[in-house]
């Protein structure tokens, strides 16, 4: 049977709703952990005039919410009215109805377990009203933000000329000029894109979300530092003073620099059994998120330190005879040594130096909440260097960078690591990138007998900076103070991960990352390609985009590093670790182009000395 609607044409009266078989729970479990038993669904209802930015924050919402593994999509005005749409114009009725249209399609997105995201002036309050009822009926979240950007902001804005033609007279009804916007009376959330960055826009939309329980707490964006404020240290120490106490060793002390300034976010002390668990056996976090987090951060103790800790609410944790952290709440569970070695490593030998320290420390681990009483500080001339994640989010702030790109090392830089970051900004730029930044970030934490010292190799990045090999202006050098383990691709997911947090969205990734040749066979213990395909593939590291590594030689004809072509293979000499450690030992200048003069020179002065105390 049909009628008439109220607009003359005739509707369809023998029509039933037929309900769907599959439940929003069973969606949830389909489409992503966390949120409402993984539900995600729900309608984000941009607002504004036009130019306010409201399909500027709904795309980059949609990219950071699929970066989290939560399904999104963005319904933008100008495309709807390509398609659905195309056949409305711009009447009072029309305007109308291309809402209510909008508002019935974002429903369905949201019963099917997606943030649907719209982005329409909507200057009517009653419209918006319907489409929130249509929400509401369904049992579906409906959020209106209203995008408010003051009108001369607006027009500055008007890529499409829009405002100048309405002005002109040549657009009739154009909202702000000619036709009234009717702004929210009680909006979810306001944001001021005349004075707030997008990234900051986004944020406060991810905040809003996770209060009312559409996304996990992990979709925040925010660095989870475990120093305590500074008018809390007072109290706190002297608390520490009163409690039993554990002496921690200066690796353990190096995890408490990387879970203090935030590096493992959203760890909030050493781990308790169940996320070591975690870690060892899915390599990520899972409750309230999957969050990468391949390598276990525990504090091992002995038999005899557990007997007389094991019924105290908090423990000081004392370096050196210095308090530096309470852990709240301690939980032991047993260290099972091999088990841990094997799952990190893949591989159990005791020579290895880091399974061999695993092996030497105690027999039981504490996990609990961790509050770091002071800034770790090594008083070692490199202090100044040592900048926290939010410290570097602030830095990148400053300089504008709309990417950051991550290079992780812990050994000297000659001109093929260059090579690799300059084509590397070279191809961000010619993505539409204007102020990509490097962040230059070696490992600080502890490094095996054989390594170069980081001393030595701060002092060679900063000649290689002062040369102009790389552009000062554009890199940012810092210390990233995690120890290294030497677990290869499982390792690199950590330094990758961490980058993450400090803001980085482009990772760089080397030959055979954090790897080492085996103990006995001398053999690379990793297959030297795997680390940057794991990286490509690890959960919770979708937010950065990994950089692989291009092989580069000393291109014989061209007197350079240059990126290796194996149909000219004989114009190419690859200069070895080894190699390039004979020179330095020996006194032997490498082939012009391998290095900076004056970073060779430390290099040179170091290997020298090293030689002399033999």
């Amino acid at each position: 049977m049909v009628e008439p609607s109220n607009s003359g044409a005739m509707r369809a009266t023998n029509v039933t709703y037929q309900p769907s078989r599959v439940s929003r729970e069973q969606r949830g479990q389909i489409m992503g952990v966390g949120g409402r038993n993984g539900f995600h669904g729900c309608t984000i209802w941009f607002t504004g005039l036009s130019g306010a930015g409201k399909s500027t924050v709904a795309f980059n919402l949609e990219d950071y919410l699929c970066t989290k593994n939560i399904p999104a999509y963005t319904l933008d005005g100008d495309n709807i009215r390509h398609g659905l749409n195309k056949n409305l114009g711009f009447s009072e009725h029309d305007r109308e109805e291309n809402i209510r249209r909008i508002g019935e399609v974002a429903k369905l997105f949201a019963d099917g377990g997606i943030v649907a995201l719209t982005a329409f002036i909507s200057p009517f309050r009653k419209d918006r009203e319907l489409a929130r009822e249509v929400h509401q009926k369904a049992g579906l979240k409906f959020f209106e933000i209203y995008v408010d950007a003051p009108l001369e902001v607006c027009e500055t804005r008007d890529v499409k000329g829009l405002y100048k033609k309405a002005r002109a007279g040549l657009i009739k009804g154009f909202t702000g000029i000619d036709q009234d916007y009717e702004p929210p009376h009680h909006p979810d959330l306001v944001l001021k894109t005349g004075e707030t960055s997008l990234q900051d826009c986004v944020q406060e939309v991810i905040h809003l979300l996770q209060q009312h329980g559409i996304v996990p707490e992990s979709a925040k964006d925010v660095v989870k530092p475990l120093q305590v404020a500074e008018g809390e240290v007072e109290a706190l120490t002297a608390e520490a003073a009163s409690l039993k106490s554990v002496d921690i060793t200066k690796l353990d002390a190096q995890w408490v620099q990387v879970l203090g300034e935030g590096w493992a976010t959203p760890l909030s002390g050493f781990m308790r059994e169940r996320e070591y668990l975690q870690t060892l056996h899915f390599g990520c976090l899972v409750d309230g998120g999957v969050i990468n987090q391949s390598v276990p951060i525990v504090l091992p103790v002995t038999s005899e330190d557990k007997e007389r800790l094991g019924d105290a609410e908090a423990i000081a944790l004392k370096y050196e005879g210095k308090l530096v952290a309470i852990l709240r709440k301690p939980e032991f569970f047993e260290h099972r040594k091999e088990e841990r070695v094997c799952r990190q490593f893949g591989l159990s030998h005791p020579e290895h130096p880091y399974i061999k320290m695993i092996y030497e420390s105690g027999d039981w681990l504490v996990g609990g909440e961790l509050q770091v009483l002071c800034r770790m500080t090594w008083g070692d001339g490199l202090d100044q260097y040592r900048l926290t994640p939010n410290e570097l989010r602030d830095k990148f702030r400053e300089m504008g960078a709309d990417a950051v790109f991550a290079f992780q090392l812990r050994n000297p830089v000659h001109n093929g690591h260059a090579l690799l970051m300059q084509d590397t900004k070279r191809r961000l730029v010619e993505r539409g990138y204007k102020n990509p930044v490097l962040l230059l970030h070696p490992l600080g934490g502890w490094t095996k007998d054989d390594d170069v010292p980081l001393d030595v190799r701060i002092q060679q990045h900063l000649a290689v900076l002062e040369e102009g090999v790389l552009d000062k202006a554009s890199t940012v050098m810092a210390i990233f103070p995690s120890p290294m383990m030497y677990a290869g691709p499982t390792e690199v997911q950590w330094h990758c991960k961490s980058r993450m947090v400090a803001g980085a969205n482009f990772y760089i990734v080397g030959r055979d990352p954090a790897g080492m040749p085996h103990p006995e066979t001398k053999n690379d213990i990793y297959e030297p390609t795997h680390g940057k395909k794991v990286l490509t593939m690890a959960p919770g590291l979708n937010q950065l985009e990994i950089v692989p590594f291009r092989v580069a030689a000393y291109n014989l004809k061209k007197k350079a590093m240059d990126f290796f072509d194996p149909e000219k293979k004989d114009d190419f000499l690859f200069i070895s670790g080894t190699k390039m450690r004979g020179f330095a030992r020996s006194g032997e200048l490498p082939p012009d182009g391998f290095m900076a003069p004056s970073a060779w020179k430390v290099l040179a002065e170091y290997y020298q000395s090293l030689a002399k105390s033999s």
